[in-house]
């Protein structure tokens, strides 16, 4: 192809997750041109808690960006000049403060699944008349140490540096799309202190039928307003790219939380449900411009808002904390494998677990037990356990908490869904690609898993929202799923009745074991 016919117009998405950075270059086709990706240091400090630093964050996009980049013009692209928008999508609820004057993080980013906040929630409940769900009604979301403010609440509290630049109105507070847009826009030179409504709606802060941050939740946490981001739809032009970066000049025109991105790369309508495997697993069903409150454990969230003037999809969520990390830990604290792909050969070498059941509650469980003082257990072992038992164990320990939010997810929605065609899950994100894990999602459910062409589709997602915003797309192309669904894998379910129930009956009994086990350790 001559590069006369490459002078297109591209699209670029930041997707900044948990574990690593990517960005991916599109075509007008929604075909990648372009990528790179950079993994990046989590840090420790106590049991439980977990950090990044926000400064590497930064520099890790960076190189992303040049890169791909890099790799596009060297096929022969012409990037600088078709390079028309950006969108940005990351990982949720990770939270920090920095300071306006210097462009310096005051302490680092806390992670979306770090527990230090539990002692905090504790003292919430007890001090709020509606206990852990007083502020369901404003924001849809119970009081968990999964959510920004009670994080916000914690740098407040114990970080000197904190305090003293909320004092002196030098403070930014914002999650990891508020840091980067920052960044992006020019930093402590004028950048844009700005969030987007599926963002915010994850703070416990934002009201999810104004879209805007709830006055009578600032007040009752003493969070003052000035430090937070001004709230925009996810598909709008919210500024240029400044100089420093490779990309300097390009509009910023598209920003949704991973998941919100995931469900838009995936083209889910009212009634459609998706599952994001990656660090931990997230669990949406567009409810259309409904908010339906939960009585099973499950989130109220914005899905998406497709410009300032468009109407306001919402979403029930469930999330699971731990996913693909249970296989990271099999590799990087058990050395029971060398590489993740690997567990699929090793779960393989036997038919099932041998009884074993592993339940990963690290740092308590989410959806929809919400336990924060669960702990992990693997129970049912006998002298007849080997490693390709605990590997498949690991494995459909992630595919029984999907099903145990989507169970959950039809009790509550009663009539979102659509009756006139089968129920399809519809499945991204890394561990994916994993066919063992796919199959065992089908046959626990007894519905079938449908997994696209392309499993990026958090950085799809991001680029649909930017191009949305230039009109490079309409939203009429953006949900057309005709050729999403002919180039996908489908799974379908090959387990009886009978064998299914079994299971599930054994890993209730299993998930009970995990609770009030927190104080276990000296």
């Amino acid at each position: 192809m001559s590069s006369s016919s490459k002078d297109e117009v591209f699209i670029g998405a930041i997707d900044q997750g948990t574990s690593s950075s990517r960005f991916i270059i599109y075509d007008a086709t929604a075909k990648t041109i372009g990528s790179h990706h950079v993994e990046f240091t989590q840090f420790y400090p106590e049991a439980g808690w977990v950090e990044h630093d926000p400064m590497e964050i930064v520099e890790s996009v960076k190189v992303c960006v040049a890169k791909a980049v890099d790799k596009a013009t060297a096929d022969g692209f012409n990037v600088d000049k078709g390079l028309k928008a950006i969108g940005l999508t990351n990982q949720r609820e990770t939270t920090l403060l920095w300071s306006k004057s210097t462009g310096l993080p005051l302490y680092n980013a806390i992670v979306w699944m770090d527990a230090r906040t539990s002692a905090i929630c504790r003292r919430l409940e007890k001090e709020l008349s509606g206990g852990r769900n007083h502020f369901v009604e404003s924001c849809g979301l119970p009081i968990s140490t999964y959510f920004s403010a009670v994080k916000l609440l914690w740098l407040m509290e114990n970080v000197d540096a904190v305090k003293e630049a909320i004092q002196k109105k030098d403070a930014l507070f914002g999650t990891i799309d508020t840091w980067l847009i920052w960044n992006l826009t020019g930093g402590v030179k004028g950048g844009l202190h700005v969030t987007d409504v599926s963002n915010a709606s994850r703070t416990m802060l934002m009201n999810l039928k104004t879209l805007d941050w709830d006055a009578s939740t600032l007040e009752t946490l003493k969070i003052p307003a000035g430090i937070l981001p001004k709230i925009v739809s996810n598909a709008e032009v919210i500024g240029e790219v400044g100089s420093g970066w490779p990309i300097a000049g390009v509009p910023l025109a598209g920003c949704l939380g991973d998941q919100h991105a995931a469900m838009l790369g995936q083209s889910c309508r009212r009634g459609q449900a998706k599952s994001t495997y990656g660090t931990g697993a997230f669990i949406l069903l567009n409810t259309g411009e409904e908010i339906i409150e939960s009585t099973h454990g499950l989130l109220s969230t914005v899905a998406f808002k497709l410009g300032p003037k468009a109407p306001t999809n919402y979403a029930l969520e469930g999330s699971v904390a731990i996913a693909g990390a249970a296989v990271q830990w099999l590799r990087d604290s058990l050395g029971i494998i060398s590489s993740a792909p690997e567990i699929e050969g090793l779960a393989l070498q036997v038919e099932n677990t041998g009884g074993i059941y592993f339940v990963p509650a690290f740092n308590g469980l989410f959806a929809p037990w919400w336990r924060e003082d669960a702990r992990g257990v693997c129970i049912g072992i006998t002298r007849f356990t080997s490693k390709a038992h605990i590997a498949r164990a690991v494995l459909e320990s992630i595919c029984f908490q999907v099903k145990d939010v989507l169970d959950s997810m039809h009790k509550d929605s009663g009539n979102v869904e659509s009756k006139t065609e089968e129920f399809l899950l519809r499945v991204d994100g890394g561990a994916t690609v994993n066919n063992l894990l796919m199959q065992i999602q089908a046959d626990l459910l007894g519905t079938p898993v449908i997994r696209p062409a392309d499993i990026e589709t958090t950085a799809l997602g991001a680029a649909y929202a930017a191009g949305l915003a230039m009109g490079i797309w309409n939203e009429d192309s953006v949900f057309d799923t005709t050729e999403k669904m002919t180039n996908a894998n489908v799974f379908r379910p090959l387990i009886a009745e009978e064998v299914r129930k079994k299971k599930v009956e054994g890993w209730c009994k299993a998930v009970s074991r995990t609770f009030d086990l927190a104080d276990l350790a000296i």
